[in-house]
């Protein structure tokens, strides 16, 4: 693990809801997201993330819009233009297909990608969405809880995965090509007490979900505890999703959330993530335009990221 702050981001364009997309992206498309993806290469992001829903019910569209770029479409298209930034899936919702269709999406995009990938996962919230296709609503942490450990199995190295559970049931079916790490990462993301918990239990990361500064210590302290009370030695990436940033004066209104400055500024109040155990920060840019954002995701990797 380094010893400072790796740092990440998740795409805009591919996902719109109105809780945090700029204005700009409703016209951006495919070629912004691949200079987006270079910009992130070169300004030494440690990954570019990407979410999940398939379909939004007209009653949450006005707020979440119905744009939601496939996870492995899009993540599988940046791979192919770029040659070291890891591909985050933040957060695919695993319970709404069978373990088996999963794992072939993934361990191909491992496998396409040298091995770049982070299978990211979490329960979902959209009740139609998993009625529409079939999967349980009401017991979706139930079903996550053993899709993960079906999943690890089916993007293991054995090319005929056998897993018996209450749900998923398989046996004797090969998949190739198999991913190409030995183990693909599986960061659990969710700050409930039960993402909490399973992360702790089954994740190699974990990515919360809008936890304040104030709130991450003692969430971390619990991770921790359960993690030890299970006898779970190996190490585990902690996550934290960062204010809004803008690196410099911006002129602008950029909302009173936005942590904006100098350089100096801004790394010796993310370096506070780290104190509390932190490894990992999903970084977000106030911006007006993508030429605005690469400017700022560049200033962020050469003036702030030393410093971190």
């Amino acid at each position: 693990m380094s010893a400072g702050l790796v740092y990440g981001i998740q795409l805009p364009v591919q996902s719109q809801s109105t809780i945090y997309a700029e204005d700009w992206e409703a016209g951006a498309g495919p070629g912004d997201l691949v200079e987006i993806a270079r910009t992130a290469e070169r300004a030494g992001f440690d990954y570019v993330a990407s979410c999940d829903h398939v379909a939004i019910p007209r009653r949450l569209a006005a707020a979440m819009s119905t744009v939601w770029y496939d996870p492995v479409a899009t993540l599988a298209f940046l791979a192919s233009v770029t040659e070291r930034v890891r591909l985050l899936s933040h957060v695919a919702v695993v319970g709404l297909r069978h373990p088996l269709l999963t794992a072939k999406q993934y361990a191909t995009l491992d496998h396409l990608s040298a091995g770049r990938m982070i299978l990211g996962v979490g329960a979902g919230h959209v009740r139609e969405e998993f009625e529409v296709l079939g999967a349980d609503f009401e017991r979706r942490g139930a079903v996550l809880d053993e899709s993960i450990d079906a999943l690890r199995a089916a993007l293991g190295p054995q090319e005929f995965p056998e897993h018996h559970g209450k749900v998923y049931d398989f046996e004797d079916l090969g998949q190739r090509p198999r991913p190409a790490q030995e183990r693909v990462p599986v960061w659990v993301g969710g700050s409930s007490p039960a993402a909490v918990r399973r992360a702790a239990l089954k994740g190699d990361g974990w990515l919360p979900q809008g936890d304040p500064r104030d709130r991450l210590p003692q969430q971390i302290s619990t991770l921790k505890r359960l993690r030890a009370e299970a006898g779970v030695e190996d190490p585990i990436t902690v996550g934290a999703i960062t204010e809004p940033l803008y690196v410099g004066a911006p002129g602008w209104d950029v909302g009173r959330r936005t942590l904006a400055g100098s350089p100096d500024r801004l790394a010796e109040s993310l370096r506070a993530y780290r104190a509390m155990g932190v490894h990992q920060i999903q970084v977000r840019f106030r911006c007006r335009s993508r030429s605005e954002l690469t400017d700022q995701m560049a200033a962020f990797g050469a003036d702030v990221a030393p410093h971190l």
